[in-house]
C-alpha cells in the first residue's frame, strides 16, 4: 500500500498548484488529498478544500506558502506536523535546520525542488530528506515519478544550484523561446506564426535531446554542418563565449539569491 493516504497542502499557489495536477493526472486518488488555502476559490473535483487548518493527522503535509510566510505560519501548522507525519516543502532557500527548527516533531523532512512543468508530469524534481528511511525514500520516489524525473541530491548544500537549473532554468529558456520569436519577427515573420514555431521547435529539440544518446552540444554540433546556415548563426552565439557567460552570469545570480533567502531564514 502507498505510504501517503491522507496528504495536506498548506497553501496551494501556482507551484504547489501544478503538483496537485501533476498528482492527479498520475493516477492518484484526489480523495487522498487536502488544501487549506483562504484564497482559492476552487480546486480539482474531489480535492477537500478547507480556508482553515483542520483538527486532523496526516501522513504528509506540505509546505506551499511563501518562504517568508513561513514564521507567521509555523506556530497552527506544527501541531499537525508529528511523529507519523512527513512534512514536504517546496520553500526555496528554507532548509533543513529551520524546518527543524519551527516543526520538531516532524517524522521525517523532505525538500522538494520542482517546476511548474509537474503539471504535466515532465518536471525535474530535486529531492534530499532528513530521517527518512529508506522504504520512506522509496515511497517519496514513488510519489515523486507521477510528476515527472526525481533525483536524490548528495547534500542540502546542493539546492542552490540545482534551483538555478531546474527551478529558475524554465523561466531562462522562455526568455531565449521569446527572443527567437522576435528575431523571426525581425525578420519578417508574422509575430502569431512566429511564437507557434519557436514553440514548437523548442519542444522538437528537448524531446530529441532526451531521447538522444548524444548530448546537446553533441547535437547541435550535428545540427551545424561546416560552412552552413547553421554554423553561421552559431559562430555568433558562440564568439567569446557570449551566451554561455550570460548563462553562467544568470544562475550564479539565481544561485546566490537561493543562498540569501537560507540565511535570511536562519536568522529568523
Amino acid at each position: 500500500m502507498d505510504r501517503f493516504q491522507n496528504i495536506l497542502l498548506v497553501g496551494c499557489g501556482n507551484m504547489a498548484g501544478a503538483m496537485l495536477e501533476g498528482w492527479l493526472a498520475g493516477g492518484i486518488p484526489a480523495s487522498r488529498f487536502t488544501v487549506v488555502d483562504p484564497h482559492r476559490a476552487e480546486v480539482p473535483a474531489g480535492v477537500t478544500l478547507l480556508k482553515e487548518l483542520p483538527d486532523a493527522r496526516f501522513d504528509a503535509v506540505m509546505l506551499g506558502i511563501k518562504p517568508q510566510g513561513l514564521d507567521g505560519a509555523a506556530p497552527a501548522i506544527a501541531p499537525l506536523v508529528g511523529k507519523g507525519t512527513v512534512l514536504f516543502s517546496i520553500l526555496a532557500g528554507v532548509e533543513f535546520d529551520s524546518l527543524a527548527a519551527r516543526f520538531p516533531d516532524a517524522g521525517a523532512i523532505v525538500r522538494i525542488m520542482p517546476n511548474l512543468a509537474a503539471a504535466i508530469r515532465k518536471s525535474p524534481i530535486a529531492l534530499d530528506s532528513r530521517g527518512l528511511d529508506e522504504m520512506g525514500r522509496a515511497a517519496v520516489t514513488a510519489m515523486m515519478e507521477k510528476l515527472g524525473t526525481p533525483e536524490w541530491l548528495a547534500g542540502e548544500e546542493l539546492f542552490d544550484s540545482v534551483t538555478a537549473l531546474a527551478g529558475c532554468g524554465p523561466a531562462f529558456v522562455y526568455r531565449f523561446i521569446d527572443s527567437l520569436a522576435a528575431g523571426a519577427v525581425a525578420l519578417g515573420l508574422d509575430e502569431g506564426q512566429s511564437r507557434r514555431l519557436a514553440v514548437a521547435m523548442v519542444e522538437g529539440a528537448a524531446q530529441l535531446a532526451a531521447a538522444s544518446p548524444f548530448s546537446p552540444g553533441e547535437l547541435a554540433d550535428k545540427v551545424a554542418s561546416p560552412g552552413g546556415s547553421t554554423r553561421a548563426g552559431m559562430n555568433v552565439l558562440d564568439e567569446g563565449g557570449g551566451l554561455a557567460k550570460v548563462v553562467a552570469a544568470a544562475m550564479e545570480a539565481s544561485r546566490d539569491r537561493n543562498a540569501e533567502m537560507a540565511a535570511e531564514a536562519r536568522k529568523s
